[in-house]
């Protein structure tokens, strides 16, 4: 699988009941949980201060993950998702030879 990082944001429809947003965050915690256990979503972090999220997420490739991914999260229609794919680095201290 490759690694790309994910820079989401969110925007909720102006108009949207507050139980529906509440709804979808609550599946969206759960869809998150199940991503994660099946490795897809490795890692998940919010800059202090903001209302977007970076994340370390796993796929076959970029379209697999925007699709089957990303696209499986119930908030999905509402984001907008900045991928970037990424390779090892020869220096990264995580990997050893």
């Amino acid at each position: 699988m490759k690694e790309f990082l994910v820079e989401i944001t969110t925007q909720v429809p102006e108009g949207t009941p507050a139980e529906e947003v509440d709804r979808r965050r609550a599946a969206e915690a759960v869809r998150a949980r199940e991503l994660a256990a099946s490795g897809r979503l490795a890692r998940l972090w919010r800059p202090v201060g903001e209302l977007r999220s970076i994340g370390l997420w796993r796929a076959a490739d970029e379209a697999e993950l925007r699709a089957e991914v990303l696209g499986s999260l119930p908030m999905a229609p509402w984001m907008t998702a900045v991928v970037t794919a990424l390779e090892p680095h020869p220096n990264d201290p995580g990997v050893r030879s």
